[in-house]
């Protein structure tokens, strides 16, 4: 699976404003909703779901990158999206450092393969430290995902 699978390249945040693990995530998933990727009253349904995951244990899985995530009923394809926190965020990543680096993703309950499948490629694609660095200091949305077609072009397996 690729990043342009699931990536909603209208909802990418180079600079989110939010400076807590909720605003992030609620940062994220408006910016689904404001792509027309996730329906406008099912906002804050997909936070509290996603916040409920966050209460089992962190997706910050360390190196400044978490990926929040949750399945949710509103949605019939997984959908995603990139934020960038020029600070960082602290998110109680398994390692305690800031967060910059987030993928959220919403996938339908029916579905947990492509779940599956997504969080495998992010989570191969984050073991690069260079390809981390150069997300975290993209000058945009349009750079970013100009990165992740370039993630996604070399060689990655679906």
């Amino acid at each position: 699976m690729k990043f342009s699978d699931f990536v909603a390249a209208d909802a990418i945040r180079s600079t989110v404003v939010a400076n807590t693990k909720e605003g992030v995530i609620r940062e994220m998933a408006q910016s689904l909703v404001d792509a027309g990727k996730i329906a406008a009253g099912e906002l804050e349904s997909i936070v509290k779901a996603i916040m409920k995951r966050e209460d089992l244990g962190s997706t910050g899985i360390g190196r400044g990158v978490a990926v929040p995530h949750t399945k949710h009923p509103s949605v019939n394809r997984l959908v995603g999206t990139v934020a960038v926190s020029p600070e960082g965020i602290n998110f109680e990543s398994l390692d305690g450092e800031p967060v910059r680096l987030f993928f959220l993703l919403v996938s339908p309950p029916d579905r947990p393969g492509d779940h599956l499948r997504a969080l495998e490629n992010i989570s191969r694609q984050l073991r690069d430290e260079a390809f981390c660095k150069v997300l975290k200091s993209a000058k945009g949305p349009t750079e970013i995902q100009q990165l992740l077609e370039e993630a996604d072009s070399h060689g990655m397996v679906s």
